[in-house]
């Protein structure tokens, strides 16, 4: 689907984060762990990047999280952080395979901008009744008031600037969806976890940032 869609809302929600609240067009069916790519045209120049939800649905509007150093950011990413209310983007979608299915039990491992799609998928799992289980890394963390929410409801929530390897031994279960979000070396150090677990990493749901 492509689609010129209007912003809704634009709030900070952790240091050099913002979410980015989009009006879902009509036919417009995302589930958690899918992205869509979002374009405009910045000083005559167009632009297009791929972002993951972070909302637990897309009926009427959905959720981006968007994570840029303001000193390292190019003209496409200053854009998205200077949007506001009523401001328009092209949007494209949604992509990707590995995402969210029903699953009753869930673990999600992210690192950086990976925690929008592992709290929108948090709480998606956790409305629909099932088991979450979240290890999230960064030294910043964003999304932290949903974190929070979601540790009230009933997942398990784990937030670490270090190594993985014994909160993921310490959440896996077999019988658990594994779904990874974050850039390669997250990836792989995700992977390494998962499989010094006890589990296969080939049978992880996984979002690989580049």
């Amino acid at each position: 689907m492509d689609a010129t869609v209007a912003v809704t809302d634009v709030s900070s929600v952790g240091p050099n984060t913002v979410a980015i609240v989009l009006e879902s067009p009509d036919g417009f069916d995302a589930r958690p762990g899918q992205f869509v790519k979002l374009s405009a045209t910045v000083d005559g120049e167009e632009y297009a990047r791929f972002y993951t939800l972070s909302s637990p649905d897309a009926h009427d509007t959905f959720e981006i999280t968007v994570g840029v150093d303001p000193e390292e950011a190019g003209p496409f990413s200053r854009h998205l952080l200077e949007l506001e209310s009523g401001d328009e983007l092209d949007i494209s979608g949604p992509f990707g395979n590995e995402y969210y299915e029903d699953e009753s039990a869930v673990v999600v491992l992210a690192g950086g901008p990976g925690v929008g799609a592992a709290v929108g998928l948090g709480e998606r799992a956790l409305r629909d009744g099932g088991s979450v289980a979240l290890v999230y890394k960064d030294d910043a963390p964003a999304h932290e008031e949903r974190l929070a929410d979601l540790r009230e409801r009933g997942a398990t929530v784990v937030v670490t600037d270090g190594e993985l390897g014994d909160h993921v031994a310490d959440v896996h279960d077999g019988d658990a969806q594994v779904f990874v979000y974050g850039f390669a070396d997250f990836v792989q150090e995700a992977s390494d976890a998962v499989e010094a677990a006890g589990g296969d990493p080939a049978d992880a749901k996984v979002e690989n940032f580049g």
